[in-house]
């Protein structure tokens, strides 16, 4: 298996929410989520919101 990760930013909650939501959703049956690291960050007067999502794509169980 191997490790992929995907990171998501924004310094808006809201479009943070919707693209994390959005990749989640994209996510095939087969594949696990190892870790999710969450950041805040201070950007000038705003805050940037940061997920780092560690996943895997695992091989379907068959008959065998």
């Amino acid at each position: 298996m191997e490790a992929k990760f995907k990171l998501i930013s924004s310094n808006s909650v809201e479009l943070f929410d919707e693209r994390l939501n959005r990749f989640m959703s994209s996510l095939g049956v087969d594949n696990i989520i190892v870790d999710v690291k969450f950041s805040t960050a201070m950007s000038g007067s705003s805050i940037e919101y940061s997920a780092l999502v560690h996943y895997q794509e695992t091989e379907a169980w068959g008959e065998g």
